[in-house]
Formats: structure tokens, C-alpha cells, sequence
């Protein structure tokens, strides 16, 4: 039997000379196809729908006006590459096409990228400057006024070009003060970094004597076209700026260049020498300003001194004669002195003459107190025993009368007095009840007796004794 009459075709019958491949066999072909024609391209297009994914590898697709493909960039790629891709950016992507096979599509795996030209870097600087200063990173607000002589000028530039060579001959030839450089790239990959880890760095720095914060930073590059330009218009450098708490000068390029940092930055150069010209002043021309502020100082206050002169002798002029104004006031201190030792002599002697004729004497004084005392004394005793004879009267009278009405009285006349165990007067024969102890109260002492019946009675009782008796009840009977 043949090769063929062992192959089946895809609807089964037999003696089909097409070969069947698997599902992976295919996918293997198309990707060694794919690969093998497209092993190196240049495609240009619009990134869209970029996202890094956490392994750090980069997916986008890339399109056009009719097209659309499907990119990746792998993680050790990533790093490499000149630019940080943002949806909308216009690039040129190289790599080579490839196939997914777990998804039958094909792709782009980027080796490098680089924008499509200037008009695209232009179109992305506006993009991004529109973005930023809707943040308000450019607000004139936040721009801070620059000191008039640091002590410490901090630099990032390259240090290997004549950019720091120029600073620094300006600063020496106008007023020599403290640089310190910190190197970085100021093109290329990774410049970006590096200028905006060196700015968070200068502005990090503390107390340290050996290594003092920068009063002023400057940040500082040559001329060049706008991609040598393009690491002073990244978002990480203008973001580091806007948080710098140091004054910071931009002197990037020449003076028709702009880049965003100029933007951001607390005042602008049109180069780097320009910048050290703005950061100090000229040593003689601020030494011959302070020379002419000392001149001018001391021309005033001789004047001064010499009108305040003349206004104290005007003033003296209208005072009157210091000695004669002494002398008149000790002669009439001494006048008066005389006359009050006179008034005190003369006081003295008119009040010892009166005082005769005003103090009596002491014996005749306690004399007529002794007198005036017995009398009183007299008068007192009068009147006490008069008080005491009538309130002895008075006592007597109503003794007499409280006797009068006494029911003491009327038991002596044979009544008696009948009350309650608790002491309270039976008033009426209603008020006893047969059986209730009563007591009975004659005029020679009480006894205790019961009550045998209650009722109006119409014969006489008897009269019964306090105590003793020959009845058996030895209380005795009330009827």
C-alpha cells in the first residue's frame, strides 16, 4: 500500500495525496514562515493601548489609519530603550515578527524604539505640557525668589564637558563661592534619571559641614538638537523640580532652546555661563556698592549729627541763664526757710499760752468725777430697790389670785376630782364606761376605783375613803 492510500483527507475519504498536520505542527510552520521572512523590520505607527505588566514586559499594538499589530517589548528590552512609550506617542519600532501560537495571532517583538521624526517629538511636548501645567507645575506662584549671594551653588551638568568648565570660570571671575557638581547624563538613556535623582539628592542634603545643602542648584547642558534635548523634557525631571525646595535654575541649551524644565524651573538662563552670572553678583561692583553705602552712611549721620547740634544751641539760646536761675531759686529757698522757722516759733508761743487757760487741773477734774459718780451710784440704788418693792408686790397679788382659783380650793370644800389612768378629768357621766379604772382626788390624797355602771344617777352617792375600809373591794364603789 502507498503513502497515500494511508492518508485520509479532512472529509475522511481515502486517496487524498494532502498530508494532515496537527494543530501545533501548523502553528510551527506558520511561525518558522512568519520568522524566517520578517527577521528584522522597521514599522512606524501610533502606540495604543500600552500596559506594563507586572514581569515588567511591555504590550501594545501599533497601528495606522487601515492597521493594527500587536507589540511586545520583553523586560531586559525594556530597560534599554531611549524613550518611555505612552499611548499616542508616534514611534519606530524595530524587532522581528513572530507568531503566539496559544492564540493564533502574530506580533512584534520591539529590539529598539525611537520617535517618528520631530514633528512627533513636538506633538508629544505639547501633549505633555498641556498635561502639566493642568496640574499647575508651572504656576508663576510657586516660583521662588533666588538668594542674592549663596553660600553653596549646587551643579548637575556632565562633568566631562565644557558646560561645568564655563560655570565655574564665571563664578571665579565674579565672586568665587562653593560648587558642588553632581555628575549626570544630560543625553540618552537613563539622563533622565540621573538629572532628577540629583536633584531629589541636592535637595535631601542636610546639616553635614562637609557636605552642605546648595543655597542654588543649576541645572545645566550645551546646545543641541530637540532629541539631545529630549531628557530635560521628561515628566521625572520635571516632576523633581517642581518638588525642590532649593531655588533652581534651568540653563539648558542656547538661548533660542526651550525645553519644559525652563517651564518649571524658578527662573530661566539662556545658557549655562548666563546662569552663573545670575547666581552671583560681581565681587567689585558689590564692594564698591557696599564702599559707597558705608560713604553715604557716614555723610549721614555727620549730618544728622551736626542739624541735631544745631538744634540743641537753638534751643539752648531760648533757655534762660542756668547760674542766675540757681542762685534766684537758693535765695528764696533760704527766705523761706527763715520765715517758716519764724511761723513755727510764733505758732509754738501762741499755743503755750492757751494752753492755761484751757486744761483744768487734774485734782479738781477727779473731784468732780468722784462727786458726779456717787451720785449716780445713789440714783441707781433708788431706783433698783423701788423696781424690786413693786415686782415684789406684783408677785404677791398674783399668787393671791392663782391661790383663789386653785381646784386645790374646791376639794378642801368636799368636791372631788375624778380623772383618767392618764391624768385627764372626767367631765361627764357620759364619759364613763363600766369596768374603766378611774382615779378619785379629795382634798387629803387620791385612790383608785372602777366604774360599776354608767347613766344619770338620781340617788346620792356615797362618799368613799382613799383607802382602807371593811368592803372586800378595797377600791370601794363610785354609786
Amino acid at each position: 500500500m502507498s503513502d497515500a492510500s494511508s492518508t485520509r483527507n479532512s472529509t475522511g475519504q481515502e486517496g487524498d495525496n494532502v498530508p494532515v498536520f496537527s494543530v501545533s505542527e501548523v502553528s510551527g510552520l506558520v511561525k518558522s514562515t512568519v520568522e524566517s521572512n520578517f527577521g528584522h523590520v522597521r514599522i512606524r505607527g501610533e502606540i495604543s493601548g500600552f500596559k506594563r505588566a507586572a514581569s515588567g514586559h511591555l504590550y501594545f499594538a501599533l497601528k495606522d489609519e487601515n492597521a493594527l499589530i500587536d507589540g511586545v517589548c520583553w523586560r531586559g528590552t525594556a530597560g534599554r530603550l531611549a524613550l518611555n512609550p505612552e499611548d499616542g506617542m508616534e514611534i519606530i519600532a524595530t524587532g522581528r515578527i513572530t507568531t503566539y501560537p496559544g492564540r493564533s495571532k502574530y506580533q512584534v517583538v520591539v529590539e529598539t524604539m525611537e520617535l517618528a521624526g520631530e514633528g512627533a517629538l513636538l506633538k508629544l511636548l505639547e501633549d505633555r505640557k498641556r498635561k502639566l501645567a493642568a496640574e499647575g507645575l508651572f504656576d508663576e506662584a510657586l516660583k521662588k525668589d533666588l538668594p542674592f549671594l549663596p553660600d553653596v551653588i549646587g551643579v548637575v551638568t556632565s562633568p566631562t564637558g565644557s558646560v561645568i568648565r564655563d560655570i565655574l570660570h564665571r563664578l571665579q571671575d565674579r565672586f568665587p563661592r562653593r560648587v558642588l557638581v553632581w555628575p549626570a547624563l544630560v543625553q540618552g538613556e537613563g539622563a533622565a534619571e540621573q538629572i532628577a535623582n540629583a536633584i531629589r539628592g541636592f535637595n535631601a542634603f542636610g546639616a553635614n559641614p562637609d557636605l552642605p545643602r546648595p543655597d542654588l542648584i543649576i541645572v545645566a547642558r550645551g546646545g543641541g538638537a530637540l532629541e539631545d534635548l529630549w531628557a530635560f523634557n521628561e515628566e521625572v525631571v520635571i516632576r523633581a523640580v517642581a518638588a525642590c525646595d532649593i531655588p533652581l535654575i534651568s540653563a539648558v541649551g542656547h538661548e533660542t532652546d526651550w525645553t519644559l524644565i525652563d517651564l518649571v524651573s524658578d527662573l530661566r538662563a539662556p545658557t549655562p555661563t548666563a546662569a552663573a552670572e545670575i547666581a552671583v553678583p560681581v565681587r567689585f561692583d558689590v564692594m564698591a556698592q557696599v564702599a559707597d553705602c558705608g560713604t553715604r552712611l557716614i555723610r549721614a549721620v555727620q549730618r544728622t549729627i551736626e542739624t541735631a547740634g544745631r538744634e540743641v544751641a537753638a534751643l539752648a539760646r531760648g533757655l534762660p541763664n542756668l547760674r542766675r536761675t540757681v542762685e534766684d531759686a537758693s535765695q528764696r529757698l533760704d527766705d523761706w526757710d527763715e520765715r517758716l522757722g519764724n511761723a513755727l516759733k510764733a505758732g509754738l508761743r501762741e499755743r503755750r499760752s492757751r494752753i492755761p487757760q484751757r486744761l483744768p487741773r487734774p485734782d479738781r477734774v477727779l473731784s468732780d468725777g468722784k462727786r458726779r459718780l456717787d451720785r449716780g451710784v445713789e440714783g441707781l440704788v433708788r431706783v433698783t430697790r423701788s423696781k424690786i418693792t413693786l415686782n415684789r408686790h406684783r408677785l404677791e397679788n398674783q399668787a393671791k389670785l392663782l391661790e383663789s382659783v386653785s381646784y386645790q380650793r374646791v376639794l378642801d370644800r368636799g368636791f372631788a376630782l375624778i380623772t383618767t389612768p392618764a391624768g385627764a378629768p372626767v367631765t361627764s357621766v357620759n364619759d364613763l364606761t363600766p369596768g374603766a379604772d378611774v382615779t378619785i382626788r379629795l382634798k387629803d390624797g387620791e385612790g383608785a376605783a372602777r366604774v360599776a355602771g354608767s347613766g344619770p344617777a338620781r340617788a346620792k352617792p356615797k362618799r368613799v375613803k382613799a383607802s382602807g375600809g371593811d368592803s372586800d373591794d378595797p377600791q370601794g364603789s363610785l354609786l
